[in-house]
């Protein structure tokens, strides 16, 4: 890590807008070669300081609710595509005057708004339907969308072609984290149970899940995919990764509060697994400290734990070369990305704040939070 964190606050997110940049310039290449439309999920990144740089590589933005749907609108200002497992009433005019694409999860739900979107005045909004391939690698539960009795997506039991008409594009979502290998076997599923039904869309929305700008990615494989389902189909192909967008391009800049031991040597700092990086809890995973090792590689290790008073807020076990003290400096890797969109305030506990890397510019505070940001959001 080439940057100076001695003027950051702590906690703080940090995210390489050079990193950044060398990831998009992956996706775009991607774009380039097949014709396909790479869109960001913002429920894996939604830092909107990013947004015109993004903007100018992919073509929009994915969302999954009214809010996310009008944070693409007003900060990248390029293509909406809007899916979620319903609609909520009161939110779905405004979700309209936003929304270029909008995904259904189920039929009942396409013909209850179909009238409303087809109508709508002033543009034209594609309609597609999510469907379940009932096919998955994913290891994860929680992550698996296609799990037995899944919420997500039509099942090939369960559609119904009589009530196709007026849809423009199918959308599956069954990977996470996974290899172009994976979505070869998925597309097979896809077009074993709805491929008679792709000559008649515009598109097929390859979902989320996508690790392009992973190393070992292997984006020939990818390129074959999507130039097989447009050639065989004649559709065009979306994909909406958001891992994808900033997977290694950020930190988590922290500080060590106390030592303590107890059978064991024990860290708290001045985060939380719970509250600043819950995947940790969720997934869960371990994630990298810079100049960190196992347990027992270097001299000294500690259980490193969060400053909230939940027992299970910890966050892994690590060796350090030199033994820990209050004030010392922590950077986790690789936080960009279902941290900040995922984070929370439980025990009020404070959200670090967000800094941007630029070229030139050094780093740049973009946001700091205050108590009225935790008290406005309970009455």
């Amino acid at each position: 890590m080439d940057i100076d964190i001695r003027s950051l606050p702590s906690p703080c997110y940090l995210v390489d807008e050079r990193l950044i940049r060398r990831n998009l310039e992956i996706l775009k290449s991607v774009q380039d070669r097949t014709g396909a439309s790479i869109l960001l999920a913002q429920k894996g990144f939604s830092m909107f300081e990013l947004y015109p740089l993004i903007g100018e590589y992919l073509k929009g933005v994915t969302s999954s609710s009214l809010f996310e749907a009008r944070l693409g609108y007003e900060e990248m200002g390029k293509e909406v595509h809007v899916y979620a497992p319903a609609y909520v009433d009161g939110e779905f005019d405004e979700m309209l005057t936003y929304a270029d694409h909008i995904v259904f999860n189920s039929f009942d739900q396409w013909n209850r708004f179909k009238d409303k979107v087809k109508s709508y005045p002033g543009k034209t909004i594609e309609c597609g339907i999510r469907v379940n391939p009932e096919y998955s690698e994913v290891a994860t539960p929680l992550y698996d969308p296609c799990y037995a009795y899944s919420r997500l997506g039509v099942t090939r039991a369960n559609f119904r072609p009589d009530e196709l008409e007026g849809l423009d594009g199918l959308h599956f979502h069954a990977l996470c984290e996974q290899n172009s290998d994976t979505l070869e076997r998925t597309l097979a599923a896809v077009e074993e149970k709805f491929g008679e039904f792709l000559p008649g869309m515009k598109w097929l929305n390859f979902g989320g899940g996508h690790h392009i700008t992973r190393p070992d990615y292997d984006i020939e494989r990818l390129v074959r995919c999507i130039t097989h389902i447009q050639d065989k189909y004649g559709v065009h192909v979306y994909l909406e990764p958001g891992e994808a967008i900033a997977l290694n391009t950020g930190y988590l800049v922290t500080t060590v509060l106390d030592t303590i031991d107890n059978g064991m040597n024990l860290a708290i700092l001045d985060t939380s697994a719970t509250c600043h990086m819950p995947d940790v809890l969720e997934m869960p995973y371990r994630p990298t400290i810079l100049g960190a090792g196992q347990p027992g590689e270097f001299a000294h290790t500690y259980r490193l734990g969060g400053l909230t008073c939940l027992a299970g807020d910890v966050i892994g076990d690590y060796s350090f070369p030199e033994p820990l003290k209050a004030g010392d400096k922590l950077v986790f890797t690789d936080m960009a990305h279902y941290t900040m969109v995922k984070n929370h305030m439980f025990n009020g506990v404070n959200l670090p704040s967000i800094a941007l890397y630029r070229e030139g510019e050094g780093s740049k505070v973009v946001r700091r939070f205050q108590y009225e940001d935790y008290r406005n959001r309970l009455s």
